[in-house]
């Protein structure tokens, strides 16, 4: 039952791989928002004075997706990198693109970071009430959490198939999980049976509220379970895939029913979570607490399904013709995704107390960060030996034989 990947017209990496980038970038805008967030709890560094409930849809529409569709490519190319290079080949190179950005990339990022949220303090709804030094295993990995609970997966996968293949040496065993797995998601239901591990996380969490979806491991070296379950799952959906790519026909072909539901669940999601109904003297609901939250939970663990294979099936509806400006994008996301945090923050504390729309403060956030972030990825990373660190490979420029011009 398993297909080679060369089974597949490479059209649909380009839309897989442009799609892993996006949600790098999407992580940017979704961090640029943070700051205007409506309601009256503060878990950013700082709050904006004058907060915008778009934006606050916005953060919230894209930390439903993001990550669960970033984790399911990130297995997609897992195993595809695997099949390629081998067991110990894949080891090294997974151990060069996220081991080592992590270890040599948090101190570089971690101190600017702090100074910031330092200066915040100085502000009105600023600062952090969080201790230092940090006691293991607590311990504040910021937006590179996503590195740490890449290696774990990866060690994890590596020795989940190490078992099956010893124990399953006919290939009988494997053959069965993937006609079931094809039978799951030839079910237009198949996002909703997906769905079920983390609604039931979601459920049994008794702190656990949607606007927070899945719970991020950002503040400790130990995993929580609701993220191996979430992010695990997501990892191993898209290793399956990877075995069968013709799947991803289904995707491609539903995407515009899967898009309108995820936009009416999500929408849905939101007012519930109490961003729209905080404000005091809201009415109180007709139900009990217990009720709303598992309502929350079955919505927004559908939702989480639902839009990852809305957005996957965009991708390969859309974006499934090489692009040079979306494989430029895609190469240097990763870079630009290590390096915003300290640029974003800065920029939210210089233009927090300014008395102009939200919205246009956030625009004015990434009209100012993204230029030189890509400036500095052109110049300092992609035809660097950085490059060749953080992409496998070190770009090469072309020189235009009439005007002499080098280009990417």
């Amino acid at each position: 039952m398993s297909h080679s990947t060369a089974a597949t017209p490479a059209e649909r990496l380009h839309a897989l791989d442009a799609l892993r980038g996006g949600a790098l970038l999407l992580g940017i805008v979704l961090h640029a928002t943070l700051s205007f967030l409506p309601g009256s709890a503060q878990f950013w560094f700082v709050r904006d004075a004058h907060p915008s409930l778009l934006l606050g849809l916005l953060s919230f529409a894209i930390h439903v997706f993001r990550m669960t569709t970033f984790f399911l490519m990130a297995g997609f190319f897992a195993r595809m990198s695997f099949h390629r290079r081998g067991s110990w080949g894949f080891v090294r190179d997974r151990l060069q693109r996220i081991g080592l950005p992590l270890v040599i990339g948090w101190p570089i990022i971690f101190a600017p970071m702090s100074l910031i949220v330092i200066w915040a303090s100085h502000f009105p709804n600023g600062g952090s009430s969080r201790s230092w030094p940090p006691v293991l295993p607590n311990f504040p990995l910021t937006h590179l959490w996503f590195l740490y609970v890449l290696l774990e997966l990866y060690v994890a996968m590596l020795l989940l198939r190490g078992a099956i293949v010893w124990l399953d040496a006919s290939g009988a065993w494997r053959a069965a999980v993937d006609r079931l797995f094809a039978r799951i998601m030839r079910s237009p239901l198949a996002p909703l049976v997906l769905a079920i591990p983390i609604g039931i996380a979601f459920s049994l969490d008794q702190r656990w509220i949607n606007a927070m979806g899945v719970r991020t491991p950002d503040q400790s070296l130990i995993t929580n379970a609701q993220a191996w379950i979430g992010f695990g799952t997501a990892f191993g959906i898209g290793w399956l895939l990877h075995r069968q790519i013709d799947l991803l026909r289904l995707l491609e072909r539903r995407w515009l029913p899967y898009l309108l539901l995820a936009l009416c669940l999500i929408l849905i999601s939101f007012v519930l979570s109490g961003v729209v109904s905080s404000a005091p003297g809201a009415p109180k609901l007709p139900f009990s607490a217990t009720t709303l939250r598992l309502v929350c939970a079955i919505l927004y663990a559908s939702a989480i399904w639902i839009s990852t294979f809305a957005v996957i099936g965009l991708a390969l509806r859309f974006m499934s013709g090489f692009s040079p400006t979306w494989r430029y994008l895609a190469d240097a996301s990763y870079w630009l995704y290590l390096i915003h945090m300290p640029i974003v923050m800065a920029l939210q504390v210089a233009l927090s107390q300014l008395d102009w729309p939200g919205l246009i403060k956030f625009a004015i956030i990434l009209v100012v960060a993204i230029p030189p972030m890509l400036a500095s990825y052109h110049l300092l990373v992609r035809f660097t030996f950085i490059g060749a660190i953080l992409n496998g490979r070190r770009a090469i420029k072309r020189v235009l034989p009439r005007s002499g011009i080098a280009t990417a």
